[in-house]
């Protein structure tokens, strides 16, 4: 796993808890441009799935990724997985506005769908998600890595839930990111292939928001976007932040960018500070800057005083074995499939109705 380097970011876990036995759980990838497939991968794997097949375009792609799974099978067509009735689900991290149609074609073959973040890039696709869910009654899945697969992320959630820092009022989130734009895709660089920057990474924000403050939807106050730094990329955007309040009143504030310096020692200082009416959380998540190069540091204050959690390979990732779960009993266990759908909503949102920062300090609406 490079720290260096959030595209191909691939966290495995240290607390293995299978939750189905060999043959029960199988399942494939299909579409391998972002490296949060093998994320994805691992913690399917973690919880008992098993990986049989994979297909893209790509042929160098499909051979590291049997390099890395070699019990996954190069299918020769995106049919050949669609049509064999013993895959129970298709992974998927293909270009961010291709994805919606692998899940519709995905469902159609009778098959759960699990996809990378932003699972939608526009309002019209998540509508058609919604009614094939509806429809058939499997499981959309959107990995949310920056909670689910982050053990103090999870673990802060847990504090909130036993009551830690009592009801919560507000949440700030930031998500910088390291840009690599050398070893970028074409298409990373165009909103229209990745939905813009609140769209794609802020897809995570807006997610947290939601859990952390026991939301079901919330309002999009303010929004807006930059590119301050690469003028060479017209359209990209390597700033962007965003203000919403929950409809139980807790309010939210996020920003992400492509601005982590290279001397960081991992690819982004993600963090979430958690304000409750009795205390409040400050999740680090990969990274202590200047004190401690581990991950997963959890700071806690409230009536009790002031502690620190080290978090690492110390609380698993219990997602993906209640989403396997999920999707074999028709429970909602994992996450609601209106929260995975509501959290794409509200970030495509605050992404089209951002404002554009121009470089001379004017703001323009999109």
């Amino acid at each position: 796993m490079n720290k260096n380097d959030g595209m191909n970011y691939a966290p495995k876990g240290t607390k293995i808890k299978k939750v189905v036995d060999k043959g029960e759980f199988l399942f494939a990838a299909i579409g391998l441009d972002h490296g949060h497939i093998y994320g994805m991968t691992n913690g399917l794997i973690e919880a008992g799935g098993e990986i049989v097949a994979v297909y893209d375009t790509d042929l160098e792609k499909v051979k590291q990724f049997c390099e890395a799974y070699p019990n996954a099978h190069a299918a020769a067509s995106k049919e050949e997985i669609l049509n064999n009735p013993s895959i129970h689900l298709i992974a998927c991290a293909s270009i961010p506005s291709e994805r919606a149609d692998v899940g519709l074609e995905a469902m159609d073959h009778g098959k759960h769908f699990f996809v990378d973040k932003p699972g939608f890039t526009t309002l019209e696709q998540l509508e058609k998600a919604k009614k094939k869910t509806s429809e058939t009654g499997l499981k959309w899945g959107i990995y949310y890595s920056e909670r689910l697969h982050v053990e103090s992320s999870i673990f802060a959630g847990q504090l909130i839930e036993e009551g830690a820092i009592g009801r919560v009022v507000q949440v700030m989130g930031t998500g910088p990111h390291r840009a690599n734009i050398q070893n970028r895709p074409d298409w990373f660089f165009d909103p229209k292939y990745f939905g813009g920057i609140l769209c794609d990474i802020g897809s995570h924000q807006v997610e947290q928001f939601l859990y952390y403050a026991g939301a079901k939807d919330a309002e999009v106050l303010h929004s807006k976007v930059g590119n301050y730094h690469y003028p060479q990329y017209e359209k990209f955007e390597d700033f962007g932040d965003a203000t919403l309040v929950a409809d139980n009143g807790a309010t939210f504030y996020f920003r992400v960018d492509w601005f982590t310096p290279d001397g960081l020692g991992t690819w982004g200082d993600g963090r979430v500070v958690i304000l409750g009416t009795e205390g409040y959380i400050e999740a680090r998540k990969y990274i202590d800057i200047a004190r401690d190069s581990t991950s997963d540091h959890v700071y806690l204050v409230n009536k009790d005083g002031e502690k620190h959690f080290e978090c690492y390979g110390k609380v698993g990732f219990p997602f993906f074995g209640e989403f396997i779960l999920d999707c074999l009993n028709g429970t909602e266990n994992a996450m609601p499939q209106s929260h995975a759908f509501k959290a794409a909503e509200l970030c495509i949102i605050a992404q089209e109705k951002a404002m554009r920062i121009q470089t001379d300090g004017q703001m323009i609406h999109k």
